[in-house]
């Protein structure tokens, strides 16, 4: 069996051969996209299916940090990998929009088309291992534009320049019949506005999410007690080891992921060109 880091690969060129590989021979596989196993996020996963939204309108999701600002950050080397694109591929496209970006398509389906804009703000770093400046090639922020395959539109953000921001994901999705909304700064607990209540009661709704009926949680420990960002990967494992037992894979295989590298592909490429890319 094999589990890889995210993204699976630094482009879908080179992810490709890794797909193939496992396919052929026939092991289990797993991508490490571990917010979906977040129960707040898999709550909304499940209520989209449901259709407690109805039809999907909008997706926007954004991933901010500030960790890059000073120009003295150096690149490459153990400690700043992420900034040097010969070993990340790209920069915060790869690393943080993947996690936005396979959130989005497992909760609201494909994307088929999309233009970006990226930037890289410090144009050139000193790198660690040879001390010595050279260009940055890594994207530092990249916006984006996206039309989903189920006709909503969506709206993604990442950067490494908001001041005061180390962690900051968050999503929405507005549907005919309501609104969800998830913050990692609050893990446990989905926002949720529901169209269908009279006016007068009508309003957004706080769900704690830490019930036994709530997904993962009838696992660990008494109703109303929190868990943390770790107990994603806990129940990641515990879904790859479930697959196994029930021959049905967990999700993202290499296969799946795929596409998000394909995506994030996409984007660096419309971020230089400027233009649509379909999908």
């Amino acid at each position: 069996m094999v589990l890889s880091e995210k993204p699976l690969a630094r482009t879908a060129a080179e992810a490709l051969p890794m797909v193939e590989a496992v396919e052929k021979a026939g092991v289990a596989n797993m991508v490490w996209y571990n917010y979906r196993r977040v129960p707040a996020v898999t709550l909304i996963h499940q209520m989209v299916a449901a259709g407690k939204l109805g039809k999907i309108f909008h997706y926007r999701a954004k991933f901010l940090q500030d960790w890059t600002i000073s120009p003295d950050v150096p690149q490459g080397g153990a400690a700043t990998w992420r900034l040097d694109v010969e070993a990340a591929g790209s920069g915060v496209t790869g690393d943080l929009l993947a996690h936005c970006l396979d959130t989005a398509i497992w909760i609201n389906g494909g994307i088929s088309s999309l233009t970006a804009m990226t930037e890289t703000f410090i144009k050139e770093r000193t790198h660690a291992a040879t001390g010595q400046k050279q260009p940055v090639g890594i994207d530092d922020a990249a916006a984006v534009l996206t039309r989903f395959a189920n006709g909503s539109l969506g709206t993604f953000e990442s950067t490494r320049y908001a001041r005061g921001h180390k962690a900051g994901y968050t999503l929405e999705i507005n549907g005919e019949k309501g609104s969800l909304a998830w913050d990692l700064h609050d893990l446990n607990r989905v926002q949720y506005f529901d169209h269908g209540l009279e006016g007068a009661q009508r309003g957004w709704t706080n769900i704690l999410v830490t019930d036994g009926d709530h997904p993962y949680l009838g696992k660990w420990w008494v109703p109303g007690l929190i868990i943390g960002y770790e107990h994603s990967f806990t129940h990641q494992v515990a879904d790859f080891l479930e697959g196994l037992k029930t021959g049905k894979p967990a999700s993202p295989t290499f296969r799946e992921a795929l596409e998000t590298n394909r995506i994030c592909d996409a984007i660096i490429a419309s971020g230089k060109s400027g233009a649509w890319v379909n999908l």
